[in-house]
C-alpha cells in the first residue's frame, strides 16, 4: 500500500476568492465582461451546492458519455517500454481511457457541466473555440442535446488538418467559423470567441474548453474534469489495492492533465507530470512549451506561462497536434509548477509520432496525437521505474481525427 497522506495543508484549496493560483490566475477581462464573470461565479457556486445539479450531471455522465470510462492495463505496452531496461526494472502501463467517452475525448465531460450552468443562467446561445477539434464536437454534440444554437471558432490551419472533427461539428448542427488571423491556430480562435462573447453577453454563454481563461473558468473547468482523476483513483484502488505512484497526461491548456491530477494532489506518494509538445525542439521557436521556454505575463483573461516575446508579444505556439499549440498553460498548471508539486516535461513531434505508432502496434488503440506526447513520456519513465510500480497515464482522445496527419509526416498516401 502507498504511504497515507502526510502533508499538513492540502493543495486543493486554491484558487482564492479573487481566482488566483499563487500568483497565477484572476480575471482580466473587459469591463463589459466583468459582471456576466461574476453572474457565473455565483450560478456556480449554487450549482455545486444544488443536489439537482450534481444528480442531472452525473446522469448525463453515465447514460449521455458512457462513465466510467475503463482503467486498463496495457501490458504488452509495458513489455515492449521494459526492453532494454535493468533486471527488474520498468512500470507497469495502466491508461485511463477517456478516448472511450461519446465524442471520443475528455471534453464532453465539462461541455456537460458547462452546458447545465448555461441554461441555468437562462442563456439561449452558445459559443466555444476549438483547436484539435475535439471540443468544437463535445459542444457541438451537447448543444443538440439540449436544442441551442452553436457557433465554434476554429483556426483556418486547424480546419484544414482537422477536416474529420469539421465536418462532424456541422453534422451535429454547429456553425464551425474559421478564423483567418495570426497563427490561425487555437489561440487566434480564442480570441474571437472571446471577441463575440463581449459583443453578445445579453444572451451568449462561452463554453472554454481548457482549464484556462477568467476565474471562474480554471476552477470549474477543473472539477468537471476532475471525474477523470475520480474514477481513476477508484478503480486503480478495487483494481490493485494501492495508488499509482505516477500519473502523466499531455498538456495544452491542460484541462485532461489537471482532471487527473487534482483528486490525487494531496497524496505525497504520488508523482505527477505533464508533458508540453516541444515540436520541432526547444532549442528553436517551433514548439509549445510554455512551461519550459515561456515566463509569466497575460493572455485570455488570466495571468500564466506564455510563449512571448520580450515585448510582451504572444509568439505562435507550434505542435503537430492541434489540441497541444496553444502558447500559454492553465494558472493552475504554471502554480503547480512553481510549488514543485508536479513535474513537467515534454516531447517532440518525432517522438510522438513514434510513441503513436508504438500504441497501435502493441495495444491495438489508435491514440489522438495529444495523448501521444504523454505516452511518449511514459516510454522514457517507465524503463526508470521499478517493475512492481504504476504509472496511470490519460488516454484523453482518439486518433480517428488525426490520421491525415500522421499519414503526411509518414510520408504514406491514404
Amino acid at each position: 500500500m502507498n504511504a497515507p497522506n502526510t502533508f499538513p495543508n492540502t493543495f486543493k484549496a486554491q484558487p482564492d476568492e479573487r481566482g488566483h493560483f499563487g500568483q497565477f490566475g484572476g480575471r482580466y477581462v473587459a469591463e463589459t465582461l466583468m459582471p456576466l464573470i461574476l453572474d457565473l461565479e455565483r450560478e456556480y457556486r449554487a450549482a455545486k451546492a444544488d443536489p439537482a445539479f450534481a444528480a442531472q450531471f452525473d446522469d448525463l455522465m453515465e447514460h449521455y458519455v458512457g462513465r466510467p470510462s475503463p482503467l486498463y492495463h496495457a501490458e504488452r505496452l509495458s513489455a515492449a517500454v521494459r526492453e532494454g531496461a535493468e533486471p527488474g526494472m520498468g512500470a507497469q502501463v495502466w491508461f485511463k481511457r477517456d478516448e472511450l467517452n461519446h465524442t471520443g475525448a475528455h471534453k464532453i465531460n465539462n461541455c456537460i457541466g458547462q452546458i447545465l450552468l448555461a441554461i441555468r443562467m437562462g442563456k439561449t446561445r452558445i459559443i466555444a473555440e476549438t483547436g484539435a477539434g475535439q471540443h468544437g464536437v463535445a459542444t457541438a454534440a451537447v448543444c443538440a442535446r439540449f436544442g441551442l444554437p452553436c457557433v465554434i471558432y476554429m483556426g483556418a490551419k486547424d480546419v484544414a488538418r482537422q477536416q474529420p472533427n469539421v465536418f462532424r461539428m456541422k453534422l451535429l448542427g454547429a456553425e464551425v467559423r474559421p478564423v483567418t488571423s495570426g497563427a490561425q491556430t487555437l489561440s487566434d480562435a480564442m480570441n474571437e470567441g472571446l471577441r463575440d462573447w463581449v459583443a453578445n453577453v445579453h444572451d451568449t454563454f462561452y463554453i472554454i474548453g481548457t482549464a484556462a481563461g477568467p476565474h471562474p473558468y480554471p476552477e470549474l473547468v477543473r472539477d468537471f474534469q476532475s471525474i477523470i482523476g475520480r474514477e481513476a483513483r477508484a478503480q486503480l484502488l478495487d483494481r490493485t489495492g494501492k495508488l499509482p505512484d505516477l500519473l502523466v497526461a499531455a498538456i495544452g491548456g491542460g484541462s485532461n492533465a489537471i482532471g487527473l491530477f487534482h483528486p490525487f494532489l494531496d497524496d505525497p506518494s504520488v508523482g505527477m507530470l505533464g508533458v508540453e509538445a516541444a515540436g520541432h525542439g526547444l532549442e528553436g521557436s517551433e514548439h509549445a512549451a510554455s512551461l519550459a521556454g515561456g515566463f509569466p505575463g497575460v493572455l485570455h483573461g488570466n495571468k500564466t506561462y506564455l510563449l512571448q516575446d520580450e515585448d510582451g508579444q504572444i509568439a505562435e505556439g507550434h505542435s503537430i497536434s492541434a489540441g497541444l499549440d496553444y502558447p500559454g498553460i492553465g494558472p493552475e498548471h504554471a502554480w503547480l509548477r512553481d510549488i514543485g508539486r508536479v513535474e513537467y516535461t515534454n516531447a517532440t513531434d518525432v517522438e510522438a509520432l513514434d510513441a503513436f505508432q508504438l500504441l497501435c502496434r502493441t495495444e491495438g488503440i489508435i491514440p489522438a496525437l495529444e495523448p501521444a506526447h504523454a505516452i511518449a513520456a511514459v516510454a522514457k519513465r517507465a524503463r526508470t521505474m521499478r517493475d512492481d510500480q504504476i504509472i496511470l497515464a490519460n488516454l484523453c482522445g482518439r486518433g480517428d481525427k488525426d490520421i491525415f496527419t500522421v499519414a503526411d509526416a509518414l510520408g504514406v498516401a491514404i
